[in-house]
């Protein structure tokens, strides 16, 4: 591991103030699965390429947070970085419409809101 010196954290202050690549990620674990995740996944993608957005769709694996799944983290330039919880196919619509289009956050289903 290399020394943190003033100007490694101004170079690393530098790479975070970039514009974010857009995306989403959906818990695909067994317990995000069980609960919906796999259609939150499917609605999200076809949203996205409904709607042509360039916002990659991923899936990630468990949080440990099995009793807010289905869980989806969302990074959007210009808006916090969220994760949300208890997502079901309509709540995924509003993410597209609200969070993504919009720059709105849905405050009922946020889990961690994380900063830049």
């Amino acid at each position: 591991m290399n020394k943190l010196t003033k100007d490694s954290l101004n170079k690393i202050k530098q790479e975070n103030s970039k514009p974010r690549k857009n995306w989403i990620k959906v818990g695909m674990s067994t317990c995000g699965i069980a609960a919906g995740a796999d259609v939150v996944l499917e609605t999200l993608k076809q949203e996205v390429k409904k709607r042509n957005l360039d916002v990659s769709v991923g899936q990630c694996g468990c949080a440990g947070k099995c009793y807010a799944e289905p869980l989806v983290e969302v990074c959007i330039d210009g808006v916090p970085q969220v994760i949300y919880g208890n997502i079901d196919k309509k709540s995924a619509i509003e993410i597209i419409e609200r969070h993504v289009t919009n720059k709105q956050l849905l405050n009922d289903h946020i889990y961690n809101v994380k900063g830049r």
